[in-house]
């Protein structure tokens, strides 16, 4: 049921009235200004993530989540709400969650706002989760891999005393050294994942020589970042810049093998997060 005319024109003077505080970062008067705006027509999503960015500037996490959650149960499209709900689940150690909430409105940010500047931020704040995720399960990695090489030299080296002992010692000792060699060469193997290399060429944008987020394809077959190619068309021309054929932005197609390509190699790669 849609609230009276006269308190829906009252929560939405209290809205921008809240706007304007929050401009100067007068965050306690933006929030109470939101709260009665709420209070007023609580089924209107923005004035809830409006809230929320209040609480986010004072690092009240919890209610950020509260309110984001609020947003997301009256819009499962709020952008804001899945953004911030996934910092609020980050600052709680709720990775997983929290990956999956900014994902969620990286997505729904590309499709109504492609080149804004939520995306690049959403973008940003998802990398940067990432790459930490994946330094935390990098460094783990590393050292169980030590400790069980560690262990397997050791072993290796009992067996070779053994032998030692029992008179065998030219026999054994060319075949210890190469099975510490081949020991050696499976654990570089085992961690050449974690080692920063260069991102595949065909991964990355012709332009911008970032690793892809959201590629689409012209039909000259290029693939380019969707964001940086349509500033093209709308800054310097609608052409395609590798071709110079004439492109337009109803033609960019997006390129799904090379996004699942890209999502495969950071899955594998993770420290190519902070690359992009």
């Amino acid at each position: 049921m849609s609230p009276p005319l006269a308190a829906a024109d009252q929560a939405e003077q209290l809205r921008l009235d809240g706007n304007t505080y929050f401009k100067i970062c007068r965050f306690g008067a933006a929030i109470d200004a939101y709260t009665e705006a709420i209070t007023l027509c609580p089924n209107i999503p923005v004035y809830w993530t409006n809230r929320a960015l209040c609480h986010r500037k004072r690092n009240e996490w919890t209610r950020v989540e509260e309110d984001c959650r609020k947003a997301i149960q009256l819009d499962h499209h709020s952008v804001k709400g899945h953004y911030m709900l996934g910092l609020a689940l980050l600052q709680r150690k709720e990775y997983a969650e929290g990956v999956r909430e900014l994902e969620k409105a990286l997505d729904l940010g590309r499709v109504a706002t492609p080149k804004g500047y939520m995306v690049e931020e959403i973008w940003q704040e998802l990398a940067k989760a990432q790459y930490l995720s994946w330094e935390h399960e990098s460094t783990k990695r590393s050292w169980e891999l030590q400790y069980l090489k560690e262990e397997c030299e050791a072993a290796l080296k009992e067996k070779h005393f053994l032998n030692h002992k029992e008179g065998s010692i030219d026999e054994n000792e060319e075949s210890n050294l190469e099975q510490l060699e081949a020991l050696r060469r499976v654990f570089n193997k085992a961690a050449e994942d974690d080692i920063p290399t260069e991102v595949p060429d065909h991964l990355c944008c012709k332009i911008t020589l970032d690793i892809f987020r959201d590629p689409v394809i012209t039909p000259s077959g290029i693939t380019y970042e969707r964001a940086v190619i349509l500033n093209h068309l709308q800054k310097v021309g609608e052409f395609d810049p590798v071709t110079r054929a004439p492109l337009y932005s109803s033609q960019l197609v997006p390129n799904l093998a090379i996004k699942e390509a890209v999502r495969a190699f950071l899955d594998k790669h993770g420290w190519a997060y902070k690359t992009g």
